[in-house]
């Protein structure tokens, strides 16, 4: 029973906190996104300690996550995604290969093996597509041309990382790396969206004409295949939120959609803040307690925000200068995708408790950054 309280005293906690930071950030002309992160770092073990990490929590956190993306797949059509299908392709590509390359490159500089170097190295390449796909939403642009050009390469940006971490740990672990079975992992993944992507969006509007102008509450149906997707696309080797958006697509090609975005809102009002907190409350502030190690955090965060913000932005040329620097912008934040790799990398004994902080201290201030800019930038094309 005491469980239960602990439990419920968090969530309250957590809830509360998520509301007064998002304000705060709101009152400043930021992103409620931004606040909810900082309000994880100060009620976290590292501060304040009124929250830790649990697996109840983390439960939680997936699920905010999951119905945040699919409330974004929500509010994108596929053949709106298709029109961009190049640009997000080349922005996906390059926005893996670049923080790649350069990452490799800082570790074995920093004196790691090749192996781990490459280890660490995929910790600069995926993107988090909650936090960019969090702050597209505030500011109502999830119709533009460079958001699509974001979420659609936040989708191929999660397949080639999922790849990339499958050879660097067989790497790691010593291993061979078998070509053929790399393949067929990666022709899995890409045939998982693409079949979803396009064969279950053409359902939809089948069955959709079917039922003609019939009124159905369609929420309990949107909802079971929100979460049967999620963990259809780990089945595949790629990240639950995949699945999400995936399913928010295939719904918002029926009739209601707009009614299904509003029943959503009061569901995403109560769990992404979970989400958000949690992704703050997991920074360990005294590994990071001295000045070389803030010298280190602010030389890898910097290639981990120029890397993505090259290899996105050139991906993007052909939208234009000022839309591929949205572009490269929206692809920095690394958030709970890099918190995910560095733990991994605890858990396989590549990383120690230092690196492990700094990769993770990293990938928060990659997702704190990244919203204001963001932010500035869209509004100045507004103006």
């Amino acid at each position: 029973m005491q469980h239960s309280h602990d439990i419920l005293l968090s969530l309250f906690v957590i809830f509360v906190a998520a509301q007064i930071g998002g304000f705060l950030a709101r009152a400043i002309k930021l992103p409620s996104v931004v606040g909810e992160i900082v309000a994880g770092c100060v009620i976290g073990p590292s501060a304040l300690g009124w929250i830790a990490p649990s697996e109840p929590l983390e439960v939680l956190s997936e699920i905010g996550v999951v119905l945040l993306l699919f409330a974004v797949g929500l509010e994108t059509r596929i053949e709106e995604m298709k029109r961009v299908g190049h640009s997000a392709f080349l922005v996906g590509l390059l926005g893996v290969i670049v923080p790649f390359l350069l990452g490799s490159l800082w570790a074995h500089g920093a004196g790691y093996d090749w192996a781990k170097s490459l280890f660490i190295a995929a910790a600069f390449v995926a993107t988090s597509a909650g936090i960019t796909a969090r702050v597209l939403q505030e500011l109502g642009v999830l119709q533009r041309e460079e958001s699509r050009v974001i979420l659609g390469a936040a989708v191929i940006d999660d397949i080639l990382a999922m790849l990339l971490l499958g050879i660097v740990t067989a790497l790691q672990a010593g291993e061979n790396v078998h070509i053929g079975k790399l393949a067929i992992v990666l022709a899995e993944a890409i045939g998982f969206v693409v079949v979803i992507g396009l064969f279950g969006t053409r359902l939809a509007r089948r069955s959709a004409a079917r039922l003609g102008t019939r009124e159905i509450d369609l929420l309990p149906a949107a909802l079971a295949l929100c979460v049967g997707l999620a963990f259809l696309s780990t089945q595949f080797g790629l990240a639950a939120i995949i699945g999400a958006f995936l399913a928010g697509m295939v719904a918002s090609e029926t009739p209601q959609h707009r009614k299904l975005e509003h029943d959503t809102k009061p569901l995403l009002m109560l769990m992404t803040p979970f989400f958000f907190v949690l992704t703050g409350a997991k920074i360990e502030l005294a590994q990071l307690a001295s000045t070389d190690a803030l010298l280190t955090l602010a030389l890898i965060t910097l290639i981990a925000l120029v890397s993505k913000l090259v290899g996105g932005g050139l991906g993007a040329l052909a939208l234009g200068k000022r839309s591929a620097l949205i572009v490269g912008v929206g692809m920095m934040p690394r958030g709970e995708v890099g918190v995910v790799i560095a733990s991994l990398g605890l858990a396989a004994g590549v990383f120690s408790p230092h690196i492990y902080a700094l990769i993770v201290a990293m990938s928060l201030i990659t997702s704190i950054v990244t919203p204001p800019l963001l932010a500035l930038l869209l509004k100045n094309e507004k103006t």
